[in-house]
């Protein structure tokens, strides 16, 4: 979509100014996070295939302990990396403010909780069941690395971190991939496809450290957000998906790994 003229008017000096603020800003914010993390990635693929060895015989492990032995340490490590993780969340509605708009224009609120929440459990549950099973087929192939959901040691802490963790991921993600990102390509011209391929295969890239599986499962995911996205004007559905998905993997793979026989823990 076109850059408002009113926000032109009153913000910038014209029209191509403000595309160009839009641009350089979209790119710095990506560069502070998921861009930056879609590089990172790309890296530890990298190493992980010119590694001896087969890919399904490496482990990517997440939610790891920061420092072992020492609880109350590891808390305040996990903590300050949940927390230091939404400033960029928090910068793009800082960025959005300028603009007179916010989170509700993402649809990032509670004016809709429960249609929020029961959409985003559906959401969960398909998306889910395919991925668990995309998963486990891309490993048997050896296109996929071990993915270790979490490593965290056996304190009174652990579940709480990894819920916070879970939701961390979702708001991060969604706001920035889906809400944020959506808005810029829209107003620096892109078509809408464009946009969809592009907020896509950012979300698979910053996945590809788990192997080829994890960016296409990961592309195929964003496809559908970015579609549902569009049909429900809102991201609410999918932070709430993403927490349920990310909860599931992290607090299922605690629970689970070492006790079921499908379940690899790398």
């Amino acid at each position: 979509m076109p850059v408002e003229e009113g926000l032109v008017a009153g913000t910038f000096p014209d029209e191509g100014s403000a595309r160009r603020i839009f641009r350089n800003e979209t790119l710095l914010v990506l560069a502070l996070s998921l861009g930056a993390s879609g590089v990172s990635a790309l890296i530890s693929f990298i190493g992980s295939v010119t590694r001896p060895g087969g890919l399904k015989d490496q482990a990517a492990t997440m939610n790891a302990s920061a420092a072992p032995g020492r609880p109350w340490l590891d808390l305040a490590w996990q903590l300050f990396g949940i927390a230091s993780a939404l400033v960029p969340v928090a910068l793009v509605l800082h960025l959005l403010a300028r603009e007179r708009a916010g989170g509700r224009d993402l649809g990032f609120d509670l004016r809709r909780p429960w249609t929020d929440l029961g959409r985003g459990a559906v959401v969960a549950a398909v998306v889910g069941s395919v991925g668990i099973a995309f998963y486990l087929g891309a490993r048997g192939l050896g296109f996929n690395l071990t993915v270790v959901p979490e490593a965290l040691p056996a304190v009174w802490w652990k579940y709480p971190v990894l819920v916070l963790s879970a939701v961390q991921n979702a708001v991060l993600e969604e706001v920035i991939v889906v809400g944020y990102l959506l808005r810029r390509l829209g107003q620096l011209g892109w078509s809408p496809m464009a946009a969809l391929l592009a907020s896509s295969v950012l979300r698979g890239s910053y996945h590809l450290y788990q192997g080829i599986g994890g960016f296409f499962g990961n592309l195929a995911m964003g496809v559908l957000f970015v579609l549902l996205y569009r049909r429900w004007g809102r991201v609410g559905p999918l932070v709430v998906a993403h927490s349920f998905l990310d909860i599931g993997a992290f607090v299922g793979f605690a629970l689970l790994a070492g006790r079921v026989d499908w379940l690899p823990t790398g």
